[in-house]
């Protein structure tokens, strides 16, 4: 410790001594007078010596330095760990957001029913530096927060349901799909701040990976259940992303049944809401 306090000691000591120095560049002259007999003669010497500065800057403004260059037109694929889609989940029932008499079993808690998604890989072609059309590939979470004491069963022909005698802490019913969708992706110049707005949609399909329920109870602890639990196989539906930045909204909406072979479920579709990050 005492090293390193002497070190710095030495370097301010040393430019203090160069801060003194008055002028960039010093010019000095040395006149040295010899006789010879009666002759004179004045030699004179001029010696340069360059003092070095060092200069440190720091500055937001960036109006007049930041440049970005325009993509050119062609093919691009890859990975991409991009549009990440923070938000929540909602059950829309022939049109309404009030569940009907034959789905009051599946009633959630809004604020804690969630969907999370990105996106891992992409391919697509450039058309500008603003327009674009590519296909990627990733993931889709989406859980609800049940409210009714209830057991959804697996490996059943249709979706089946069982009401307990039990007061959950918690009772979730999730899904995972793996998600495809199509983007047509437009963006603007930068502006002033060297920012730009996006606007992106397109269709979007998902393929099941797995549903799970979660409940956790003071008669029998945390249980987790995992199956297809009649959840549609595949999902089609659309979506749109506005945003400026690196940050945004996103809507998804599905037009198909949550659920396949479940008549009593004919009409409930899922619509998600929220941020997403990655433009």
């Amino acid at each position: 410790m005492k090293r390193i306090i002497f070190t710095i000691a030495a370097m301010l000591f040393t430019a203090t001594i160069f801060a003194q120095t008055k002028t960039d560049t010093v010019v000095t002259t040395t006149t040295t007078i010899t006789t010879v007999s009666t002759d004179t003669t004045k030699h004179s010497d001029t010696t340069r010596t360059k003092k070095r500065r060092f200069k440190f800057s720091f500055s937001t403004d960036n109006h007049d330095t930041l440049k970005t260059p325009s993509k050119q037109p062609g093919f691009s694929y890859g990975f991409a760990f991009s549009r990440i889609d923070i938000g929540f989940a909602t059950l829309i029932d022939n049109g309404s957001f009030k569940l009907s008499a034959d789905n009051q079993f599946l009633r959630y808690r809004s604020w804690k029913s969630s969907n999370f998604g990105l996106d891992l890989v992409q391919i697509g072609y450039r058309f500008s530096s603003s327009f674009k059309i590519y296909a990627s590939g990733g993931f889709d979470w989406t859980s609800y927060r049940l409210r009714e004491d209830v057991s959804i069963k697996r490996f059943q022909p249709s979706l089946t349901y069982t009401t307990d005698d039990i007061d959950y802490e918690k009772n979730s019913f999730s899904s995972v799909y793996l998600r495809i969708p199509l983007t047509f992706y437009w963006r603007s110049h930068n502006d002033n701040h060297g920012h730009r707005f996006h606007l992106a949609g397109g269709p979007l399909m998902g393929f099941l990976m797995n549903g799970a329920t979660r409940q956790k109870s003071t008669e029998n602890g945390e249980q987790k259940y995992t199956a297809s639990f009649n959840l549609a196989k595949v999902q089609y539906g659309a979506f749109a992303r506005i945003g400026y930045g690196g940050i945004g909204m996103f809507a998804k909406y599905y037009f198909n049944d949550m659920f396949d072979d479940s008549p009593a479920q004919k009409g409930l579709k899922s619509f998600m809401i929220g941020a997403t990050i990655g433009f």
